[in-house]
């Protein structure tokens, strides 16, 4: 067996689970031996990083074939802005209806042009059960399959993985941030379990911004690596978010480079998923730190 911090790298085993492979649709996504780039879509009038496309398909499917072209190795699709309404004033939830009319028709029309899978971003059941008729692979859920009943059945009969995310309504812990979320993420990921979901089809994210101020975003970034603990895909998603925004003193289309560091040192610290919307610059940074974490070899003449 590989020593230490190889069998490390390449997902043998982290924690008290193994990482392996999960497949996405018809796509294996072997843990450890690449970062995957997860490219936004966000079929919204009010996205905080100002580029939802709202009920414009056209715009989106050439947004998400660009994605493609660049490197993208899944596009996530959401109808409904879930930034906190504690951060950002005016943030109203969609109801369930315009959400379906938003999403479906882009998913829709996504599956037969696109060669990734399609993530639908939902914390609403019927979204989902939707989204995943229409050709949606994965459910990335906000708040881990918690908000609404019947959203565990949903994943679990459909068999998808899940994007199981720490978030909560305020920024208050009662001790060490990164040791409570840690806790209540191998709790989600039990639950998850029970559920029906299957443990090799859950990834993790620590929820960067949501619940969290700019120093506890900070400080998980700085301490990801303890997350590994955990033997799941982790999925960090700092894209253009306004602790990059407060650090620098950035407007949101400012915030690439800012970006690009979070990218960077999340791998650095075992990031498997990044979830970006500059997808071409974040696929090269992400390709550069990988080279420099899991090795490189130039091709073969």
């Amino acid at each position: 067996m590989a020593s230490g911090r190889k069998a490390k790298r390449l997902g043998e085993r982290t924690g008290d689970y193994v990482k392996g492979t999960t497949n996405i649709g018809e796509i294996p996504f072997v843990w450890g031996v690449k970062t995957y780039v997860m490219g936004v879509i966000n079929v919204t009038p009010d996205s905080f990083s100002g580029d939802g496309t709202g009920g414009d398909v056209d715009a989106a499917v050439r947004q998400a074939l660009r994605f493609q072209e660049s490197g993208a190795d899944i596009v996530d699709v959401g109808g409904e802005s879930t930034r906190p309404p504690y951060v950002y004033e005016g943030t109203k939830p969609v109801s369930v209806d315009e959400e379906l009319a938003r999403v479906i028709p882009v998913i829709e029309a996504l599956k037969p042009v696109l060669k990734v899978p399609i993530s639908v971003d939902t914390y609403k059941a019927r979204v989902a059960e939707r989204a995943l008729k229409a050709g949606a692979a994965l459910v990335n859920d906000v708040w881990a399959l918690q908000r609404d009943p019947d959203m565990a059945t949903v994943a679990a009969r459909a068999g998808v993985p899940v994007v199981l995310m720490h978030n909560q309504d305020h920024t208050r812990y009662d001790g060490d941030v990164v040791n409570e979320i840690i806790k209540v993420l191998r709790c989600l990921a039990d639950a998850a379990v029970a559920a029906g979901v299957a443990r090799e089809n859950i990834i993790l994210d620590p929820g960067m911004g949501f619940g969290k101020t700019a120093q506890h975003n900070l400080e998980i970034l700085r301490r990801l690596d303890e997350f590994q603990a955990l033997g799941r895909p982790l999925l960090i998603g700092m894209s253009r978010k306004s602790t990059i925004g407060l650090v620098l003193g950035l407007p949101r289309e400012e915030r690439v480079e800012g970006t690009a560091a979070t990218v960077a040192l999340s791998i650095a610290k075992g990031a498997d998923i990044v979830r970006v919307h500059d997808v071409k610059e974040m696929v090269r940074v992400s390709r550069m730190s990988d080279a420099i974490v899991r090795g490189w070899k130039p091709d073969a003449p």
